[in-house]
């Protein structure tokens, strides 16, 4: 398997090998279910805090980033229930992990330091999920985020599925 595995912050050079795990991901798993079109642009939007890849053994694996708020459900849903204003809220976003990879706890390993990150930066995680990916339901249930609500995900041209939406526990 892969014998050096790091998490570390994203640089710039980052950049094609995390687009050709994000467009790997999506064929093997339909994740994301937009931004496949154009993975550079959508991995380093303008909305992007912080974010950090999986390496093993040299190459990206996974991804996942801290994002400010722009008007997703999850936010919504937090900032009602909690009364936090969207300085204190950031969204947990663009987590993935190449399959070959995922026995290697990398997903725990990168939620775990945008968790981590957010705490130092007062910033509340949230973040919607599709119903559809039981498998990240689980680590963030096992993680200890509790659901916040359901939404309804609008993407593309008029598409749209199910998610659950999820706040960190401090």
């Amino acid at each position: 398997m892969y014998s050096i595995i790091a998490i570390r912050p994203y640089e710039d050079t980052d950049l094609p090998g995390a687009a050709a795990a994000l467009t790997d991901v999506h064929s093997t798993d339909g994740y994301p279910v937009e931004g496949v079109a154009h993975p550079e642009a959508w991995l380093r939007s303008d909305g992007v805090l912080a974010s950090w890849v999986a390496e093993a053994d040299g190459r990206i694996v996974g991804h996942v980033a801290v994002m400010r708020p722009r008007g997703e459900d999850a936010v919504t849903l937090w900032a009602g229930q909690s009364g936090d204003d969207e300085q204190h809220i950031a969204v947990l976003a663009r987590l993935f992990v190449v399959r070959d990879a995922r026995k290697l706890a990398l997903g725990e390993r990168l939620v775990r330091t945008a968790m981590h990150y957010a705490l130092r930066h007062n910033r509340r995680l949230v973040l919607d999920v599709m119903a559809k990916d039981t498998a990240a339901i689980r680590l963030y249930e096992r993680l200890g985020w509790l659901r916040t609500g359901e939404a309804t995900h609008r993407y593309g041209d008029g598409q749209q599925i199910q998610a659950i939406c999820y706040v960190a526990q401090p």
